[in-house]
């Protein structure tokens, strides 16, 4: 079908028998492939296509499309057989549970669960609506943990860095949280290079994650909520397949679950809306075929898998379908579901383009930074410079007419429409930029690189902003034991002051208009240290240092955490 979709005319060859030098486009696989939910669906059907194709230059081969089909059957069968506990069967019959991963089971290829500072090794097996720890014991299995997917736990899984004794030095690990936990759950995957087993499973945890986020958002009910399920477990079966005829490369399994690319892809939520309502609409649609006997419709994913042998949820009202094959695609138009995915997919490349500038432009080490950003600012700097010399009246003229042309401003009520104005001149200075610039190559920001440091250096460098950072912190803690003396008139005489400024401003505030309170802010930052004022604003200055140096800190007392409350 895919060949005959390339060459549609009369006068195109017939092809009798499909050899393994036929190869198809992309538009061909995306408009065929969809209709049978197992093979793809519309909205990963793209990065299928890029993910087969990655050798053989964007045309996909019949050979690598038979690969790919063989991988799906095993991947089905493995579903049906896959290996489970009799604790984990009585589990699952209550919801009609799916096994769909299991791992830990092989000795060269543990699992391991870290809760605090204790970890266990275990088998970790994914349903269609939970996650399951088993920790291993000498010769079996403990009772399993359970982490619901489906439940509104207010639950995310990210991936972790762990190592021995608490350190963070492997990015091999998922990190479980929800509100029925006390303490966030890391189950890690070791492996000797790269982290491939724990990005695929952060994969499909997060794709029942999401899934059943999904349907509780929309509130997906019935036949409808198996329909959703079946998507996310087709969708792991074709993980796993390409896993198999893909070994040699690395696979973002991410990009070919479609929960999981929604919530990547710009305006995914919206996809996901349409998706919800063209369930619903589909829902009418096969009740009223039903009842007029006549109507040819698409085979769901829900059919699909039960054809295959799973029966999903409780409901077993599924429409009975014709076998006019169409998937989520319309014969003769674009669907609202395509329209959707074009405008997402369309974002989604300059959000790509404008992230491959930014990687870019990243450079490495902090003092190589820290000059690129201070040539960025040096904008900000120059106008924080100007005011700031406006301040101190370094030149008594300037400061002068802008004292008074900004306290016209004020006293007229023109503060907006002066910000209104400089919003204007920006907008006016980016149209002009843009007209006498087109053609032109992009000016590039020039910065001089700081002398190259040895390692004995860099270790100073980041012991000096270490210690920066720490003074900074102390400083802090500072103000707020100090502002808590005030609170509690540990300094009887310090708080009296504070508490009379305190009903000052409140009165203040309360009589007089904003507009007159923002004026003397003004002209009295503007006019502090102007030749009248400069003498008393230093003794007053002064006189604040003094008294805020006599107030004391607030008492602490560090309590150290005992042995056995720190085991627990």
């Amino acid at each position: 079908m895919m060949l005959a979709w390339e060459a549609p005319a009369a006068a195109s060859q017939p092809i009798r028998n499909v050899d393994e030098d036929a190869t198809v486009g992309i538009e061909a696989f995306s408009r065929i492939a969809p209709a049978v939910p197992i093979i793809a669906n519309v909205i990963i059907v793209d990065n299928l296509f890029e993910v087969l194709t990655a050798s053989s230059s964007g045309r996909l081969q019949f050979s690598v499309y038979e690969k790919y089909l063989s991988g799906l059957e095993r991947a089905i069968r493995k579903l049906k057989t896959q290996s489970d506990s009799s604790l984990l069967s009585i589990l699952r019959l209550s919801r009609g549970e799916k096994i769909l991963e299991v791992d830990g089971t092989v000795t060269t290829q543990p699992v391991l669960q870290h809760v605090g500072i204790s970890t266990w090794p275990g088998r970790l097996t994914l349903t269609d609506h939970a996650l399951y720890f088993e920790p291993l014991r000498v010769v079996s299995y403990d009772k399993a943990k359970i982490y619901d997917l489906s439940d509104d736990l207010k639950q995310f899984v990210k991936p972790e860095l762990t190592g021995p004794w608490g350190t963070r030095l492997f990015d091999k690990a998922v990190l479980y949280k929800s509100i029925s936990l006390s303490e966030p759950v890391v189950i890690e995957f070791p492996e000797l290079k790269g982290h491939t087993r724990r990005d695929y499973w952060l994969a499909i945890i997060r794709e029942i994650l999401y899934v059943h986020r999904f349907i509780r958002k929309f509130q997906i009910t019935g036949v409808e909520r198996d329909e959703a399920l079946s998507k996310a477990v087709l969708g792991i079966s074709r993980v796993q397949a390409i896993q198999e005829i893909s070994s040699s490369t690395p696979l973002r399994s991410e990009s070919l679950l479609m929960f999981n690319l929604c919530d990547e892809l710009p305006g995914g939520d919206l996809v996901l809306e349409t998706l919800a309502n063209m369930s619903t609409s589909r829902q009418l649609d096969w009740s009223n075929s039903s009842r007029s006997g006549v109507g040819m419709y698409s085979i769901s994913a829900v059919a699909m898998v039960s054809n295959l042998g799973f029966v999903f949820g409780t409901s077993s009202n599924a429409p009975d379908e014709a076998g006019l094959v169409v998937g989520e695609i319309t014969v003769g138009e674009m669907t609202p579901l395509e329209r959707a995915i074009k405008d997402s997919k369309s974002s989604y490349k300059k959000v790509i383009l404008a992230q491959a500038t930014v990687d870019g432009v990243k450079v490495e080490g902090v003092d190589t930074n820290l000059a690129v950003m201070k040539e960025l600012l040096i904008p900000v700097m120059e106008i924080g410079k100007w005011l700031l010399s406006l301040s101190n009246w370094d030149d008594p003229m300037k400061s002068l007419v802008f004292c008074s042309v900004s306290t016209f401003i004020i006293c007229r009520g023109w503060v907006s429409y002066a910000f209104a104005l400089m919003l204007i001149f920006i907008a006016v200075f980016m149209a002009l930029t843009r007209l006498f610039n087109q053609g032109r190559p992009v000016d590039e920001v020039k910065v001089i690189v700081p002398p190259v440091m040895n390692t004995m250096e860099q270790l100073l460098a980041v012991q000096n902003a270490i210690s920066q950072a720490e003074e900074l912190i102390q400083d802090g803690n500072i103000v707020l034991l100090k502002l808590r003396a005030l609170l509690w008139s540990i300094f009887p005489q310090a708080s009296e002051k504070f508490g009379v400024a305190l009903l000052l401003m409140a009165l203040v505030l309360a009589f007089i208009p904003c507009k007159y309170i923002f004026l003397l802010i003004f002209l009295d930052t503007f006019t502090r240290y102007s030749p009248p004022r400069r003498a008393i604003t230093e003794r007053w200055m002064r006189r604040l240092r003094e008294w805020w140096f006599s107030i004391p800190a607030a008492p602490v007392v560090l309590e150290r955490e005992g042995e056995e409350k720190k085991r627990k």
